[in-house]
């Protein structure tokens, strides 16, 4: 009767975290007018920039980024406005296929949170195009 019990609450566990994991990937890619969106906090939630994670949305059309927005984090804000103004419009009007390998500068004074972001593109880029 006792390895039933443990058997039982193996399996409520195990379906427990296949359903997390499925309810976690849903929310990476989205539609909104038109455009695919990628939204990277789960996908980087292991890279850190200077004072934590750095996730994005990128927003993707016919194969070719759009714009890509930061989402809350707690970056130092007056180091992250220089990457929004900076750095997060280098991929706009790129190709999918070349975005990843696309090689940018980091912004001087910000080069941890430059790396994040760099790195959260990268794998956004990447899962859109494994999901294609």
């Amino acid at each position: 009767m006792k390895k039933k019990t443990i058997c039982s609450v193996l399996a409520v566990l195990a379906l427990g975290t296949l359903f997390m994991s499925q309810k976690s990937a849903e929310g990476i890619v989205t539609k909104q007018d038109g455009m695919t969106v990628i939204n990277t906090t789960t996908l980087a939630s292991d890279v850190e920039g200077y004072a934590g994670t750095t996730p994005l949305k990128i927003y993707i059309r016919k194969n070719k980024i759009e714009r890509i927005e930061a989402l809350p984090n707690m970056e130092t804000p007056k180091y992250f406005v220089l990457i929004k103004r900076q750095l997060l419009d280098k991929w706009n009007g790129v190709a999918v296929k070349d975005a990843a390998k696309q090689k940018v500068d980091v912004v001087t004074g910000a080069t941890y949170s430059s790396d994040a972001v760099i790195e959260n593109v990268r794998r956004g880029i990447n899962y859109y195009n494994k999901a294609k």
